[in-house]
């Protein structure tokens, strides 16, 4: 195992030093991605599929899988519940953008066409999205979707999702060149995790920060007021119909 070249991401270091903790940072930003509007930029399916391979190979956390997959679930699920008390409590004035660059009006746009095409599926079904799957829950509380029927998709979509590609990622592991391969390069497999994540956040801020200044200085208008955030709530009817309705 080539542990010498990143001693601190070594797998044993990392269940000694941190112990449980590194399931909880794992927790952490599924509910982030889930449940706060700036989860978007986080890469939660390579994320949960990770932690079931290292989960197989090394036992990364410490513990059975099951246990990671219920506690990837039950994060996956709060942090849909937090979505959708945000976009309920605070209303349209989630989707007012006072500053340029993480913010977009086209994140909610695209949620929106997804609500429209799928009506109370999308809930389930956006959860393997990346994006859509941030601003379904507030798009969802801020149109007032019956909470009990938006619970209980939400509770589906965040087992199939969190528990079901953590299992998948598990179940990667019994295939003997995948997991000799990561028990072989454990260390740069974490350091690609880690470091990944790093660069795709900062990449796609500075793109949209980018973006949004050149509009400004095109004069476009890159701030959502009161008014343009009203016209971004969806119709209540939109969750209670099919995908198949028209």
């Amino acid at each position: 195992m080539h542990t010498s070249l990143i001693p601190w991401l070594d797998p044993e270091t990392i269940i000694s030093g941190a112990g449980p903790w590194a399931l909880v940072v794992v927790c952490a930003i599924v509910f982030a991605e889930t449940g706060l509007l700036v989860g978007f930029l986080l890469p939660g399916d390579t994320l949960l599929v990770i932690s079931g391979l290292l989960t197989h190979t090394s036992l990364v956390f410490g513990v059975d899988i099951w246990w990671v997959c219920l506690a990837i679930g039950i994060a996956a699920f709060i942090g849909g519940e937090v979505g959708y008390l945000i976009g309920h409590k605070f209303g349209p004035s989630v989707f007012e953008r006072k500053e340029s660059g993480l913010f977009s009006v086209k994140n909610v746009e695209r949620t929106n066409a997804f609500f429209e095409r799928f009506g109370a599926l999308a809930i389930i079904l956006a959860r393997f999205v990346p994006i859509v799957r941030t601003f379904a829950p507030v798009a969802a509380g801020v149109g007032h979707m019956n909470y009990k029927k938006y619970t209980l998709y939400n509770l589906i979509g965040a087992l199939i999702w969190g528990a079901g590609l953590t299992y998948f990622g598990y179940l990667i592991g019994y295939i003997p060149p995948i997991a000799d391969f990561v028990k072989e390069y454990i260390d740069l497999i974490l350091l690609a995790a880690v470091g990944g994540t790093a660069v795709i956040t900062l990449w796609h801020y500075l793109r949209e920060r980018s973006k949004a200044k050149k509009a400004e200085r095109a004069g476009e208008d890159v701030i959502t007021d009161e008014t343009e955030a009203e016209q971004l709530v969806l119709d209540p009817e939109v969750f209670e119909r099919g995908p198949e309705e028209k």
